[in-house]
Parts: C-alpha cells; sequence; structure tokens
C-alpha cells in the first residue's frame, strides 16, 4: 500500500516539476506587451481591407462585402482599424451543388454552397508580399418546399453568409498566426 503512495507522489512531483519548467514558455496570444512592441491586436489593426472587386449587384458581390464586414469586424472589432502597416487582398470563387433532387419536380432540395478564396498579405512600405494562402468552404443547406421562393432565396442566403464568416474566420486565424510566429 505504501508504495503505491510512493509511486503516486512521484508521478504527481514528476508532473509539478514539468509544469514548473515550461511556465516561463507560456505567453498569451493575445496579451499586451511590456517591452512596448506592438501586440497581436494592434497588429492586426493594422491590416486594411480593399473591398474585393466583384461584378455590382451581383450574388458574388454581396458575398464579398460580407466576408470583407466579418473580416473587419474579427481584425478591429469594429469598421475600421488603425493606420495601414499591411494590405489583404481576397479573390474567391463560389459553386452551388445538387445533393439531393425531388424526383417527382425536378427541383433540388438540399444544396452545398462553397467558397474558395485565396488571400495575399502585402506590406505597405515596400509593396512585398508577405504571405499568401488559400482557405475553402462548404456549407449545405435544405430548402423547405419546392415552390416556395423565397424561403429557397432565404436559404442560399443563410448558406453565403455562414460560408463568408467561416472564410473570416480562417483567414483571420492565419493572420494571427503570422503576426505572431512572423511565418
Amino acid at each position: 500500500m505504501l508504495s503505491a503512495r510512493i509511486r503516486i507522489a512521484a508521478r504527481l512531483l514528476a508532473v509539478a516539476a514539468l509544469a514548473a519548467m515550461t511556465a516561463g514558455c507560456f505567453h498569451p496570444m493575445y496579451a499586451e506587451h511590456t517591452d512596448g512592441t506592438p501586440g497581436l491586436r494592434e497588429k492586426l489593426m493594422g491590416v486594411d481591407l480593399p473591398p474585393i472587386a466583384k461584378a455590382n449587384a451581383s450574388r458574388e458581390a454581396r458575398v464579398g462585402v460580407e466576408v470583407r464586414n466579418a473580416l473587419a469586424f474579427k481584425l478591429y472589432g469594429s469598421a475600421t482599424g488603425m493606420p495601414p502597416t499591411h494590405r489583404l487582398e481576397i479573390r474567391f470563387a463560389s459553386s452551388k451543388t445538387s445533393l439531393i433532387v425531388d424526383p417527382n419536380t425536378g427541383l433540388p432540395s438540399s444544396e452545398n454552397y462553397g467558397l474558395d478564396a485565396q488571400y495575399n498579405l502585402i506590406e505597405v512600405v515596400s509593396g512585398k508580399s508577405v504571405m499568401t494562402g488559400t482557405t475553402f468552404s462548404r456549407v449545405s443547406y435544405d430548402m423547405p418546399g419546392s415552390y416556395q421562393r423565397f424561403s429557397r432565396n432565404r436559404a442560399v442566403r443563410d448558406a453565403e453568409d455562414r460560408a463568408a464568416n467561416e472564410i473570416a474566420e480562417n483567414i483571420t486565424t492565419r493572420l494571427a498566426s503570422f503576426f505572431t510566429a512572423g511565418t
């Protein structure tokens, strides 16, 4: 019985020792820096988001505005940031795929909406590209009632919004990683 207690105590001591050794290595990603260098929040607020080039009054133009607005909220917390140090250029293409087609009407009752985005982070001072990447989003949606046009349009719009938010979240995570690690 005593040897079991000694083994448990030794294990707890080993865990405590490992925790003590790595405690100094941890630095919260969004923490303020005490040495005066800008923190991650300030670096993200220095990213300029130009409008995404799509044909006016198209569905893709609305999705582009949704992606840009979601990115602005995630990067700045509001509509504008600080004076730009970097510019983020985004291009994307959308797609729709019918998953289930009603055999009686020939209309889809379930579809997938996809966004494939390419982004390029450019340093404003030098004009050099410092990071590029791609991301994608696939969301499915059901369309209740084959003849209800409003519900079909609303289902597509909700899917577009969900995909745009997912793209913005993916890009924000990658930008945070870049500004934290520098790669």
